[in-house]
């Protein structure tokens, strides 16, 4: 199963403290709420009882009541009753059953079908005795009030947490937008190589902006040490050029006009053939130092690929014959592609020279040539040692070799330029590869490419 992205995690974690946070607050709510109304018809009912004190008295041998008190306010309901529970005054409601027995200054609740709060105090009037003020209020009614207030609490809180829910992943996605800035960022450099690409937030005091400057600085570090290598690797190919060119150029007139003894020419020879590498070595790296800086041309034209592929592999049949290889060919003719002839060259004699370094005694290298719609699909295969699976991305890197014991005399660039001349071509390269069966490397290009300078 799929890992959420953190934005969607942090907004699950903050929608689900919201809703707890949510809930939590309307228990509250409502809790106070239900204590409040209770307590509001509570003291509302003291009150009418205490009003009532004022308005009772005996004059002249009858129990007077001053018609202005209240016998119904805001759902309460008074009565008045004597010693015997004969009702003097007020009125209770239809359904309630009068038959509760009084109890002075108690808050009582009574009734199952219908549930009443019931309020009774004894008066003791001078003169005539004690008589009873009732005050009766529906328990029900504050219940159901308690119960339309939850009913629209439990509408409300879905349409909050969903509210919270669309707030947090704004916000979360605002506040991760420099940390997918920086992503971005990194993966086109990782991607394109273009290590002159910043992430360049605005300042900033928190940790993502921290972070994304250490970034830029890290990039900057990286720029100029990359930027060194190659100025270095460009120098050094430049000044290495020369003296090479004078071992080079020394050793061959010492074969050719010298007699010296066979220790001597054995040497000699040595030198001619190690300089002769080196040689080639240095015309690659300087090759590839200045495509790093854009400044290698790439001269475009026709070039027949079949009749240059038939070239190479001819070519190559000799050092394959060598290593006790055998060279197949399958070239369809006439397969035409704009490109620079010299580094088209330099591919497939690359291939055919990796083919054969790591193939085996006995083995064979296959090369074929075909045309698929308005691509040109060149293939090198062999039945050599192949490739791990976890060496297939590097060995596209300069000087990289699996086992340096086993090199073969490669210096590990001739890969790394067969890359960048198929780019140049706009093209691609890929490698399929089984440890110890060999590898299939396929080289594929447009059948036309304009003039650029690389």
């Amino acid at each position: 199963m799929k890992k959420l992205s953190i934005t969607l995690r942090v907004t699950l974690w903050y929608t689900l403290f919201m809703a707890l946070l949510a809930a939590v607050a309307l228990g509250f709510l409502f809790h106070a709420a239900a204590q409040s109304a209770r307590e509001g018809k509570r003291t509302l009912m003291h009150s009418m009882v205490a009003d009532s004190r004022d308005e009772i008295e005996y004059k002249d041998g009858e129990l007077e009541i001053d018609r202005d008190l209240e016998a119904f306010a805001d759902g309460v309901y008074l009565s008045v009753y004597d010693a015997a529970g004969v009702p003097l005054y007020g009125f209770v409601p239809r359904s309630f059953d009068n038959s509760a027995v009084f109890a002075d200054g108690e808050m009582r609740t009574v009734g199952e079908e219908y549930r009443w709060y019931l309020y009774d105090e004894a008066l003791a009037v001078e003169g005539y005795g004690t008589v009873w003020v009732r005050s009766v209020t529906a328990a029900d009614a504050v219940d159901g009030t308690l119960a339309q207030l939850l009913h629209w609490a439990l509408l409300v809180l879905p349409v909050f947490v969903l509210l919270a829910a669309a707030g947090g992943y704004l916000l979360t996605r605002r506040a991760f937008a420099p940390v997918r800035r920086i992503t971005r960022t990194a993966r086109e450099i990782g991607a394109g190589g273009d290590l002159t690409r910043r992430i360049g937030l605005p300042a900033g005091r928190d940790e993502i902006h921290t972070l994304a400057a250490e970034f830029d600085a890290m990039f900057d570090r990286l720029q100029q040490a990359f930027e060194n290598e190659k100025q270095f690797t460009d120098d050094a190919s430049h000044e290495l050029r020369t003296p090479t060119a004078v071992i080079l150029a020394q050793s061959e007139y010492a074969l050719a006009n010298t007699d010296p003894a066979p220790e001597t020419r054995a040497a000699l020879e040595t030198i001619h053939d190690q300089a002769g590498h080196m040689a080639g070595l240095l015309a690659q790296l300087l090759l590839l130092a200045r495509a790093d800086k854009g400044r290698q041309p790439v001269t475009f034209g026709p070039v027949d690929l079949s009749e240059l592929t038939a070239m190479v592999a001819e070519t190559q049949a000799e050092a394959a014959a060598g290593q006790d290889i055998t060279v197949h060919t399958d070239l369809e003719p006439g397969v035409m592609v704009q490109g620079d002839e010299t580094l088209l060259m330099r591919l497939v004699i690359n291939l055919t020279e990796n083919a054969i370094r790591y193939g085996r005694p006995g083995g064979w290298l296959r090369i074929t040539l075909t045309r698929e719609e308005a691509r040109a699909v060149l293939t090198v295969a062999d039945n050599g040692i192949g490739i791990a699976p976890e060496h297939r991305e590097k060995i596209w890197q300069r000087f990289w070799q699996a086992d340096p014991a086993r090199s073969g005399g490669g210096a590990g660039l001739g890969l790394a330029m067969v890359r960048w001349i198929a780019a140049a071509h706009g093209g691609t390269v890929t490698v399929e590869s089984t440890p110890g069966q060999g590898s299939a490397f396929t080289f594929r290009m447009p059948a036309e490419k304009p003039s650029v300078l690389m």
